[in-house]
């Protein structure tokens, strides 16, 4: 079983990209299980959702505690909650941030820029599951594409899709250098 933690904030997505994240699994052919955790449920405050996928049903429902993977939506989160608490060893990481960052473990994604460029709004989301699905290869590109057109009218799931190419290509093309 994968196991993926999304950390943000109210408002940015974190629940929407794990609900994207399991239908874009679902669609690969595999099982998925997505749900929040709130704290606050107030714009800005801290939000947590989870994700798992995996070939066989899933009957586990319990928060992750070792996830395989991270996407943080919001990187001052950084100085505030132990978002790589329990990362397993070889774990991915998929930051927010257009900024480079000395660990290892994490690739930065521009997200929020990239979401102002196609769609207006600070909204990561849907770049970092473009972002992710180019790091881990657990899920296509074309899921995540499709997963954002079922949920989102066309003008806006376009957007989102756009987004979410300009993330893939950003984390796929070190892969070919």
């Amino acid at each position: 079983m994968f196991q993926v933690r999304i950390h943000g904030r109210g408002g940015q997505g974190v629940v929407t990209a794990a609900e994207l994240l399991s239908v874009a699994a679902f669609l690969d052919g595999r099982h998925a299980q997505a749900f929040p955790s709130f704290g606050s449920e107030r714009t800005g405050a801290p939000v947590v959702a989870f994700c798992r996928i995996d070939e066989r049903p899933i009957r586990l429902r319990e928060p992750i505690l070792a996830p395989d993977a991270l996407i943080v939506q919001d990187p001052t989160l950084l100085h505030h909650v132990d978002v790589f608490a329990g990362l397993v060893p070889g774990g991915y990481v998929v930051l927010n941030s257009s900024r480079a960052v000395a660990d290892p473990r994490v690739v930065t994604v521009p997200a929020t820029d990239l979401a102002r460029e196609h769609l207006g709004r600070p909204l990561p989301n849907a770049a970092l599951l473009g972002a992710f699905a180019a790091l881990c290869g657990l899920i296509t590109f074309d899921s995540v594409a499709a997963a954002i057109r079922e949920r989102f009218p066309a003008r806006l799931a376009e957007a989102n899709v756009g987004a979410a190419t300009a993330a893939f290509a950003l984390v796929e093309e070190p892969a070919h250098a």
